[in-house]
């Protein structure tokens, strides 16, 4: 650390897009803000790598967990623009938000059968979704090749640039007077009292930071932090994910939405860039990209848009999702007093970072917080 962190109000740990929002929010509520994030903003945590996605109709899940995180990205998907011109009227910075939809497609008869079931799942949960023949997909998004078989069109999905939102939140928290410490992995919480309270952190250097109230918002990292009791822990685990970032040499145009297929996605940025993701993996914290996963994501996607060949290959990354086993994310007060816990976002980290912000800042300055 650049200067030695102060006791504070509240500590967050995480320095990615949930901590940083949260922690801005908190600060303007009027709490002395301290974060602490284990290597460089954006370096380690999952944001860095993501594709910005702010899709809850086109990502919905069956069961419970999957409607439960449906609410929850509906109603974080609706502060979005707002949230966004926050951000760039606080720090002049556009965080790339595009409004032009998203369109699933099936290739084969197995998966426009699969996806005529996601379209009527959609509909009897009152999402709006359009179904597409491949004859309208294609003058929808020229670039498709003529084997599509099926499409649904949902025009509420939107996406930001992750990178853009991360400097905007950076600057805001900077600018509020949020003390930022980077390359400052927490060690372990801190407890006191009967009955136990959370009463700051152990940073790996061994300095301690006393506070009333801790967001723990970790991400895959979690479950490296010592110091609670078992009771008090919630299971996080990474879920590795492989991501390229492609350029088109001869402009925007070749895909105006967001393509999501089988295995994966293509994310057009608008000016001509695009992210072409994700492998789903279950490696731990392996951080190399591998010639397989590579292959995978461009085989997939070529059968849809051949033109994705001609692409020139910018970077080629990996991230880790903080997963729960019913990836349903921890968001609120914990077990302990002064713990609570902003975590477990799974792929959903971009798209709920106004609702959780939202919500912490609620239970900080409340006697009784929030639960997920």
């Amino acid at each position: 650390m650049a200067t030695k962190a102060s006791d504070a109000d509240l500590l967050v740990v995480g320095g990615g897009v949930i901590g940083l929002a949260v922690a801005w929010r908190a600060r303007l509520c009027g709490l002395s803000v301290v974060l602490f994030e284990r290597g460089a903003i954006g370096e380690e945590c999952a944001t860095g790598v993501a594709a910005g996605m702010l899709a809850p109709v086109s990502e919905v899940e069956f069961g419970e967990a999957g409607r439960r995180v449906l609410d929850l990205g509906m109603h974080s998907a609706a502060l979005w623009p707002d949230f966004a011109a926050e951000l760039e009227l606080v720090t002049g910075i556009d965080v790339g938000l595009r409004r032009s939809g998203t369109l699933v497609v099936a290739r084969d008869a197995d998966e426009a059968r699969e996806l005529e079931r996601q379209i009527a799942f959609r509909e009897e949960l009152g999402l709006r979704v359009t179904r597409l023949l491949p004859s309208a997909a294609r003058e929808a998004e020229p670039a498709l090749a003529p084997t599509v078989r099926l499409a649904l069109e949902a025009p509420d999905d939107h996406s930001v640039q992750p990178r853009r939102v991360l400097a905007a939140l950076q600057a805001a928290c900077e600018l509020a007077g949020v003390q930022l410490h980077q390359h400052a992995p927490v060690a372990r919480v801190e407890t006191e009292g009967s009955p136990v309270r959370v009463s700051g952190v152990t940073l790996a250097d061994g300095s301690r930071v006393r506070a009333a109230q801790l967001v723990l918002a970790a991400g895959a990292w979690t479950a490296e932090i010592d110091g609670l009791p078992d009771y008090a822990r919630v299971s996080v685990r990474p879920l590795k994910g492989q991501i390229m970032r492609l350029r088109d040499p001869d402009g925007p145009g070749l895909l105006q939405r967001v393509l999501r297929f089988e295995g994966g996605y293509l994310v057009p940025r608008g000016d001509g860039r695009y992210v072409l993701g994700a492998t789903v993996e279950e490696r731990g914290f392996e951080r190399q990209p591998t010639a397989g996963g590579v292959y995978q994501l461009l085989r997939d996607a070529r059968e849809l848009i051949p033109g994705v060949l001609e692409l020139q290959i910018e970077e080629l990354g990996v991230g880790f999702r903080p997963s729960t086993p019913d990836n349903v994310p921890v968001i609120g007060r914990g077990a302990l007093d002064g713990l609570l816990w902003a975590t477990g976002h799974h792929r959903n980290g971009i798209l709920l970072a106004p609702l959780t912000a939202q919500l912490l800042a609620d239970a900080l300055v409340a006697p009784v917080g929030v639960h997920s």
